[in-house]
């Protein structure tokens, strides 16, 4: 089989008007990383037009599914996340439906008011046409396992949505405990260098072992950065297993409720580990952007956009041209291809 392969990318991030003046609001720190200021890597966070089609032309990648930077709306008082979630959402359709052949959209739902998360993730998908929900693992200091997300869970399930979940920052006193005393570079372990996966990863296993996915089967989750650590530890973790008493085999849940992608990190060595522990058919594709957009200084220099780095990196990869396709696009289209009401015609 021949054909050219196409690629939607789905960890693509934007920093909209919403929720950066949300975050203001909140006392979060504002910074280029976030998207504050004229810093040319904040200014790619801010846009949606030109310039980041050109970027992704660049990569070669065909769609970006947008979804809201980290931390999202999950660290907001209740009544601000419901609404800068919804003033989100609203801006993600209209970009959606200004491109709608270049972009997709993740919705933003408002965990800190548990209903109307439930309520926020139904309009999104129903009204506006997002094809799901990026969650940022705690909200506060609630884990993604906590009993008053299960509403929301049910509502994924029953609307048949995946959920991305994308790590933030671990909480002050894990910081503290382990990432302290070393300046710069222990904030670099605490969030990219390594805090961020082990902060999330340990939040899918609570997720299993408290039961989430045996009460909802059908649950898809979405998980970047090739499993937050988590899928290289699978067989010691396995072994331990039977004292959560899951209803099934710890590896099962990984190969019916979980999707994998790598966020731009360029490493055949994880991409082959994810094909041999999940297989290629629960992989998908994201680049991380603009975190991963070539060699910004203080940035993450995984993945040099402007040689199309995105694009080779699948083509080369150690698959089959069908499995290839599967990964760039194919999976993703059997996760949400029954989504069939674009934000441009839920808009009109």
């Amino acid at each position: 089989m021949s054909g050219r392969i196409r690629i939607v990318a789905l960890e693509e991030h934007v920093a909209l008007p919403a929720n950066l003046e949300g975050w203001v609001r909140g006392g979060i720190p504002t910074n280029p990383h976030l998207g504050y200021g004229d810093d040319p890597f904040a200014r790619r966070l801010r846009g949606l037009g030109e310039e980041r089609i050109a970027d992704m032309d660049n990569q070669g990648v065909d769609v970006a599914v947008l979804s809201l930077n980290s931390p999202g709306v999950q660290n907001l008082r209740p009544a601000d996340s419901v609404a800068v979630a919804r003033e989100a959402n609203e801006q993600l359709a209209a970009a959606v439906a200004e491109h709608p052949d270049r972009f997709q959209a993740w919705a933003a739902v408002p965990t800190p008011d548990p209903v109307a998360a439930v309520h926020e993730l139904e309009y999104a998908v129903t009204k506006l046409g997002l094809r799901g929900a990026m969650l940022y693992g705690r909200t506060g200091e609630d884990l993604a396992d906590h009993p008053a997300f299960d509403d929301l869970y049910a509502a994924a399930e029953r609307l048949r949505v995946p959920l991305h979940f994308h790590p933030q920052t671990p909480t002050r006193t894990v910081v503290a405990a382990y990432y302290s005393g070393l300046g710069a570079a222990g904030m670099g372990l605490a969030t990219a260098g390594l805090g961020w996966y082990y902060d999330l990863g340990v939040q899918y296993l609570r997720m299993i072992f408290s039961g989430v996915f045996d009460r909802h089967p059908d649950l898809q989750i979405v998980a970047g950065h090739w499993g937050e650590l988590v899928l290289f530890y699978l067989d010691h973790t396995g072994i331990l297993a039977h004292n959560a008493k899951l209803q099934r085999p710890l590896l099962d849940y990984f190969k019916h409720n979980f999707w994998i992608a790598g966020s731009g990190t360029v490493s055949e060595r994880y991409l082959r580990w994810t094909a041999e522990i999940v297989g290629t058919e629960r992989m998908v594709y994201s680049t991380d952007y603009p975190y991963t957009f070539g060699t910004r200084p203080g940035g993450f220099p995984f993945l040099d956009t402007s040689n199309g780095v995105a694009r080779s990196f699948l083509v080369d990869a150690p698959f089959t041209h069908e499995e290839k396709i599967a990964i760039g696009s194919g999976n993703w289209e059997r996760l949400t291809g029954h989504l069939d009401t674009p934000a441009a015609t839920a808009l009109s």
